[in-house]
């Protein structure tokens, strides 16, 4: 039997997070604020200004506790890990696996095919709650989404399957407006925008993606995989490929799912989200509050948040 950890996610900036036998302590501004027992947690990741003692880093090292570095606003800047472990010849037929055009489209295929699957029912699930005119828009997106899950499993090559996947993708943004149900003109969907995110609704997206994204590179690195070696997406420098390919399949239903319902709850607003000289759209620090997160959506069983 394995025990699911949780992850620690602190965000208040400020923060000081010390070992007291075997215990976190969260402190602000020498107040404690909380305390969590060290066994419980498998991570931690640390937002702008965060600090962690020495005792506690070394101690994390040790016992092999990833530790992340991130931006108050959710950019991923460094981690910290201890002694590798894993199979070495696990890694080894990943490398292989890559090598081979057979192997590489058969495993991309799993992960577009994953995608395609939870993207289309999230959108399913999302007609039963939308008006009328709404809910027969979802259904039609999710009806085209269905066919490009079939052309992508018949794809003879990469180039193929990404095309497949990326109008698919198409698809599922186009029917965002009919999921995201506030008048607030801020939140008004014009479409998917990255580096940077130009507007409230993509900000919150790319910070949920980049949490997604270190949970999934703590993931594949304690199966004893090689993070940079995937299979759909391409391998760059410093790019967590085989994390990306994986955090694919849980879009939908991790991030996207939860970045909508706060808006549509109204738990979040446009007064939460601060524009940057040259049109770059950030959360504000207010915003990180985990009172305001649903408590079904916070962690999923699995994560847990401070500040």
């Amino acid at each position: 039997m394995r025990e699911f950890l949780n992850t620690l996610y602190v965000q208040t900036q400020g923060s000081y997070l010390r070992l007291q036998g075997e215990t976190v302590i969260v402190e602000v501004e020498r107040v404690e604020r909380s305390k969590l027992p060290l066994h419980h947690l498998g991570a931690l990741v640390l937002f702008g200004n965060v600090m962690v003692s020495p005792f506690l880093l070394g101690r994390c090292a040790e016992d092999g506790r990833s530790v992340v570095w991130m931006t108050a606003h959710g950019r991923f800047q460094a981690r910290m890990e201890g002694p590798r472990s894993g199979n070495v010849l696990l890694r080894r037929a990943q490398h292989r696996a890559a090598e081979q055009a057979d192997a590489s489209l058969a495993l991309a295929r799993g992960s577009v095919a994953g995608k395609l699957q939870n993207a289309r029912l999230y959108l399913l699930r999302a007609a039963r709650d939308a008006p009328e005119q709404a809910a027969a828009a979802l259904r039609l997106a999710a009806e085209r989404m269905e066919r490009h899950l079939y052309a992508a499993g018949l794809a003879a090559d990469l180039d193929t399957l990404r095309g497949e996947e990326g109008a698919a993708a198409a698809e599922y943004f186009a029917a965002i407006p009919h999921v995201v149900r506030v008048p607030e003109p801020a939140f008004a969907w014009t479409g998917r925008s990255r580096r940077p995110p130009l507007d409230p609704l993509n900000a919150l997206l790319s910070f949920l993606y980049a949490l997604l994204t270190n949970d999934c590179v703590s993931a594949v690195e304690a199966a004893g995989l090689d993070p940079q070696i995937g299979f759909l997406h391409a391998l760059r420098p410093g790019r967590p490929a085989l994390a990306l390919d994986l955090m694919e399949e849980f879009r939908s239903l991790l991030a996207d799912r939860v970045a909508f319902a706060l808006v549509n709850r109204r738990q979040l607003t446009g007064a939460d989200f601060t524009q940057r000289p040259g049109g770059a759209v950030e959360i504000t620090d207010e915003a990180h509050g985990v009172d305001r997160v649903p408590e079904a959506q916070a962690g999923g069983g699995d994560a847990s948040v401070a500040g």
